[in-house]
């Protein structure tokens, strides 16, 4: 069996999979940067939202994590109608109709609105980063998975990189070009520039090689065969293929909390961070609207080149290793985010932990797809999403909490920092014996 998978994979030229990655991933990469914009976008108009809505700290922490509500109880089945309609068609509505709610959410007038408005965007946008995920696996064995996913989630720092100065540019130019607040005039945009995004989904994403008209004939069966190949291997080897299975199945809820804490890592950071340069970085003269805004993106080009670099290194080492190096520099980060009162070193601090949490999880995603085929891994990926999703509303809302509590953000980063090293040590354990699975695993 092993010679024959080992015989599909040798039947695919490397020209035919850089072919595939240049034509899929900035495709759904390009959609992941819309959604990740949209997520972000409660905290790059945190302060000028509270002031228009009178909101405190708590109220923009809770309507920033509402929005994972629909994301938890949604996640299962839409990766399911995923596999039954097709990425094509699935990933297009998906948008559309998020889109529409973001540019209806500028019309928000009192945290009940804004609530209600988050809510429902959680439940129109859910399904979409597992079903990337699925749909990568559809396309991708293997060998290929961790360039393609390292391919992918830079588009986590591009769209910071992206979406502050975006953010920037409407906070300040909003009123004059459409007559409304900047920060209503971001959620107005960012939903139209969604839809538009659907289009080009619907128009030319495949739903999987055989159906790729820029393939020829060849191509589609060799990279179909390796795929079926490779899920017969994984099978053998004891990974789980039904819908039951998975759900139940105690690796995957563990593997479920370890991106959990991995993105509990981050969500906080994504939300606070404009307002925490406000707080903390005494060092820029206490920082505007715009400003800290823009301050923002630092820690994500920095993240940028990290995940360029450590995605070479990391194609050379196992799934777990390559997942827990930098999630340990994550955790550090933090720390020493917590110990510092330089505005300077603190940028550094975040810098080092937005690094190391983004350098992990497309490493962290090379690890359920060796356990996972089939039926299982349509409900085994969306559910190990949807409980870490978890961490988008407990997050925002409880380091907003603190913040308000205490007047700092400082116990806030402790705590996550804490729950990130409880991830870490179940990474270290039973991501290990889901390797043992796959005896050359590379």
């Amino acid at each position: 069996m092993s010679s024959h998978v080992a015989a599909g994979r040798s039947t695919v030229a490397p020209s035919t999979w850089r072919k595939a990655g240049i034509r899929i991933i900035p495709l759904v990469g390009l959609a992941y940067v819309a959604s990740y914009i949209d997520r972000a976008n409660v905290g790059y108009l945190a302060a000028p939202m509270s002031r228009d809505l009178h909101l405190s700290t708590g109220q923009i922490g809770l309507a920033a994590g509402l929005f994972f509500i629909g994301y938890i109880l949604v996640e299962v089945p839409s990766n399911l109608a995923l596999r039954r309609f097709g990425a094509r068609k699935w990933i297009a509505r998906i948008m559309i109709t998020w889109g529409l709610v973001t540019a209806a959410t500028a019309t928000v007038n009192s945290a009940a609105t804004l609530y209600l408005a988050r809510l429902l965007l959680g439940f129109a946008e859910a399904g979409l980063v597992a079903g990337i995920l699925l749909y990568l696996t559809l396309w991708f064995p293997r060998r290929q998975r961790s360039w393609a996913l390292s391919a992918f989630f830079l588009m986590t720092p591009v769209a910071s990189i992206i979406g502050s100065p975006l953010a920037a540019a409407l906070l300040e130019w909003g009123r004059q070009l459409f007559g409304i607040a900047g920060w209503r005039a971001l959620f107005l945009v960012e939903g139209l520039l969604t839809v538009a995004v659907s289009v080009l989904i619907f128009v030319f994403l495949p739903d999987r090689p055989a159906t790729a008209r820029w393939l020829d004939d060849d191509e589609k069966a060799a990279i179909e065969a390796t795929l079926a190949a490779e899920a017969e291997e994984h099978r053998a080897h004891g990974a789980l293929s039904g819908l039951r299975e998975a759900l139940t199945s105690r690796r995957v809820w563990v593997m479920a909390v370890t991106w959990f804490a991995i993105a509990f890592g981050l969500y906080p950071l994504q939300f606070f961070l404009p307002t925490m340069l406000r707080s903390i970085t005494h060092s820029i003269g206490g920082a505007g609207d715009v400003s800290s805004v823009l301050l923002s993106a630092i820690p994500y080009a920095v993240a940028l080149l990290a995940l360029l670099a450590w995605a070479r290194f990391a194609a050379r080492r196992t799934a777990v290793t390559a997942t827990a190096i930098p999630m340990a520099l994550g955790i550090v980060g933090l720390l020493l985010a917590t110990i510092t009162s330089s505005g300077t070193l603190f940028v550094i601090a975040v810098c080092l932990s937005v690094s190391g949490i983004l350098t992990a999880m497309p490493q962290f995603w090379r690890i359920p797809a060796i356990g996972l085929t089939g039926a299982a891994a349509a409900s085994g990926i969306a559910l190990i999403n949807s409980v870490s999703n978890l961490s988008g509303f407990i997050g925002p809302y409880f380091t907003g909490a603190v913040a308000s509590a205490t007047g700092s953000f400082t116990y806030a980063l402790l705590a996550i920092a804490v729950i990130m090293t409880a991830g870490l040590t179940a990474l270290l354990t039973t991501g290990r014996r889901m390797e043992r699975l796959d005896g050359d695993l590379s």
